[in-house]
């Protein structure tokens, strides 16, 4: 194993990003900076989030790949070792540009004729290992992110778009998952979170933990937070995240 510095080596903590390490698509805090920081010299730690490396790195910081032992971008399909990168995977070339075509054609073609109150841009954004489809745009404001939340709560906007792709596509062999505040991911099934456990399957852990505040059934950590490799946390805030490992590790 590369990480005999640990004082336990055969533990891997993971965590995912949005409303775990840091809030929504907001910076870390120098508090969470820190704990992490003392919890890597007790275990291996990494994150696994849906956005790709660019984001992660706007909300963990630009040393991002030294901070932590792995990165796991869009799910695993992105991933990094102590900063050296892994193999990686294509969304489009699994899907074939015939049959993503016709799935953001229905996407664009639903999203224009729903009525919410705002609409910022980035519809769908296109990422190497899956789509993220966003009814109020990914070009909203921190505001109109926390408006959109409350109005989906409410109208189920998120929910209803993924029931509608899931009876028009049923033969795509997709999984629709709802993350963050604004949007839902689109990718192979088997590509959720749990995809990342492939790379780290052969270095020895006893123990994974995750992290994770969508853990509820259909939230983007629900596979991972409930696989039989790992043993979930259910968290509400980064602060729930750092009372947890407080107590968990003694950090």
């Amino acid at each position: 194993m590369s990480f005999t510095d640990k004082e336990d080596p055969k533990t891997l903590v993971l965590f995912d990003v949005d409303g775990t390490l840091t809030a929504a698509r907001l910076e870390v805090s120098d508090e969470m900076r820190q704990v992490l920081k003392d919890l890597r010299k007790k275990v291996v730690i990494g994150f696994v989030g849906g956005s790709d490396l660019s984001k992660q790195v706007e909300q963990l910081g630009p040393t991002v790949l030294q901070d932590f032992d792995y990165c796991f971008s869009e799910n695993g399909l992105t991933a990094y070792k102590l900063g050296q990168q892994l193999a990686s995977q294509s969304f489009i070339n699994w899907i074939g540009n015939e049959k993503y075509n016709k799935l953001v054609k229905f996407i664009l073609k639903y999203l224009s004729e729903i009525d919410i109150p705002v609409r910022r841009g980035t519809f769908i954004e296109f990422r190497n290992g899956m789509i993220n489809v966003s009814p109020v745009g990914r070009n909203a404001s921190t505001e109109e992110r926390n408006e959109f939340e409350k109005f989906d709560l409410e109208h189920k906007i998120r929910e209803t778009l993924v029931n509608a792709l899931k009876e028009n596509f049923s033969d795509y062999g997709l999984t629709y998952s709802i993350g963050g505040q604004i949007s839902f991911d689109v990718f192979p099934t088997g590509w959720d979170k749990t995809y990342c456990l492939q790379h780290v399957a052969d270095e020895g852990f006893e123990n994974i933990h995750f992290f994770g505040d969508k853990s509820y059934k259909g939230g983007n950590d629900y596979e991972i937070y409930t696989d039989e490799r790992t043993i979930g946390h259910a968290v509400n805030s980064p602060a729930d995240t750092i009372k947890i490992l407080k107590e968990l590790f003694h950090i």
